[in-house]
């Protein structure tokens, strides 16, 4: 048997044949079916695509052999591929000195007639054969050989549409890896962009309240000191004012018949509505300095700016602080009519919680509630409207403090509902919303204290905003102060 040779371009052959990434690959119809039409034009009853690797010859197809592969050392093919130029045709095995005692041809399958077309690129690469193998001699017809090397040609043209769907398949794989990057990158970037903008609102929302805290502060204390002077003179103004309309009174009584002159600047500044009237005066600046204490007092309380550190505190306080800074908006005016505030407060226990922030979430809330109401009596003032704002709030035996706003305004449009907590979403008018309270709040009562703020709303109908806050201590009896208040 003679062992066959190595072309003289085999490194780059074999870097050719790996090339293609057929090797091992699995049974394909398109292979097989050139395979089967070559067994039956040559009539023979074994037909095969064989690739020459470093050391054996691998069947891309076979068609009567079972197995895989053989060694190159036997393979016929290794010997069709040193002559690329030309089919290797042997008529009869046994009379071949090349192969007569190879093993194939001496044991299973028995080979005597062999016809192997190369399989060569365009390049000149041989990179096995397309043959026809039979166990008896034979002889091929011209035309059979003809028709052998135009399949071979065939199969070769099939290695190219394969390898280069291979390469498309890598390409799209490699394309939507790359577009799976890209998309990640996006999100990415939109978190960080998000990120961004919610850090770009807590910063202006901050300075904003921050500024305004400060602002309130300075007045609340500056008011502070002068009406404390006033209504703390006011008694003794008023114990001094009294004992002299008694003194008047007695000159009165001891002196009936006053002198004239007396008697016409007694006339001329109406003494008897002074005596009446003077204890009014009095008494209504007492109700007036005691207003504006109370004020003050809810301007100190709204203005907390403790965000460092948390506080337990009544919720009620806040809220109430907060109406009374509103109250200016709550009042009936020449042009509108009054928003009636009904306060439901149940028995709470003191929340730890941020307070000056959570008073900005109650301004935000109950400011959007005027608002509405306000543009609902305005689109709707020829109706008989009672614009209402109901507050209730309770504990949930799960540990949750929860303080519903409810008003019966314009309700909040199905397209824009799903949008209200977005940083800078505005409806309002330019100048009249930044579009940052309700974002704002949402941050504050979800992000800094783990609580729920969520949202029903009925459109024409109304808004139901509910604060949920984490406060697991019991409730507190009497707690509830302001419970019906309206």
């Amino acid at each position: 048997m003679q062992i066959p040779g190595t072309p003289l371009n085999e490194v780059d052959r074999l870097k050719k044949l790996k090339s293609y990434q057929i090797l091992d690959t699995p049974d394909e119809d398109r292979f097989d079916d050139l395979t089967a039409l070559a067994a039956y034009i040559c009539g023979t009853p074994i037909a095969l695509i064989s690739l020459i690797d470093s050391n054996r010859q691998w069947f891309k197809s076979r068609v009567g052999l079972n197995a895989k592969e053989t060694p190159r050392e036997l393979a016929f093919c290794a010997h069709a591929i040193l002559e690329p130029d030309q089919p290797l045709i042997v008529p009869n095995a046994l009379e071949d000195n090349r192969f007569s005692s190879n093993p194939l041809v001496m044991s299973d399958p028995n080979i005597r007639f062999y016809a192997g077309t190369p399989l060569v690129t365009a390049d000149g690469y041989a990179l096995g054969t397309l043959c026809a193998i039979d166990t008896i001699p034979r002889v091929l017809s011209q035309k059979q050989i003809e028709a052998l090397e135009r399949l071979g040609r065939q199969v070769l043209t099939q290695m190219e549409l394969r390898i280069n769907l291979v390469k498309l398949q890598q390409n799209i794989s490699q394309r939507q890896q790359i577009e799976e990057e890209l998309r990640l990158g996006n999100k990415n970037l939109l978190r960080i962009l998000q990120k961004l903008r919610q850090t770009q609102t807590q910063l202006i929302q901050a300075e904003k309240m921050s500024s305004l805290g400060h602002l309130v502060a300075g007045i609340a204390h500056e008011i502070n000191n002068p009406i404390n002077f006033i209504h703390g003179n006011l008694k003794h103004l008023n114990r001094s004012v009294k004992e002299l309309l008694e003194l008047i009174s007695l000159y009165q009584q001891v002196y009936p018949n006053l002198d004239p002159e007396i008697q016409k600047k007694a006339e001329a500044i109406d003494l008897s509505f002074l005596i009446e009237d003077l204890p009014n005066i009095l008494a209504s600046m007492d109700i007036g300095t005691s207003r504006i204490q109370q004020i003050v007092i809810s301007l100190r309380n709204f203005s907390q700016l403790d965000e460092g550190e948390k506080k337990a505190v009544n919720i009620h306080t806040g809220i109430d602080s907060t109406l009374l800074i509103l109250q200016h908006r709550l009042e009936e005016l020449p042009n509108r009519r009054g928003i009636e505030v009904i306060k439901k407060y149940g028995n709470l226990p003191l929340v730890d919680c941020y307070p000056g922030q959570l008073n900005q979430v109650f301004m935000n809330i109950l400011s959007n509630a005027i608002d509405a109401l306000e543009d609902k009596l305005f689109q709707q003032a020829k109706e008989n409207i009672k614009p209402t704002i109901k507050i209730i709030t309770e504990y949930l035996n799960s540990g949750y403090v929860v303080v519903r706003i409810t008003d019966n305004g314009l309700g909040i449009p199905e397209n824009i509902s799903s949008h209200i907590f977005n940083p800078f979403f505005t409806t309002k008018s330019v100048g009249k919303g930044t579009g940052l309270g309700l974002s704002i709040s949402y941050q504050i009562v979800v992000e800094k204290h783990g609580g729920v703020l969520k949202f029903a709303t009925n459109e024409g109908e109304g808004t139901e905003f509910w604060i949920q806050i984490p406060c697991a201590k019991k409730v507190v009896e009497g707690s509830g102060q302001g419970m019906g208040d309206r």
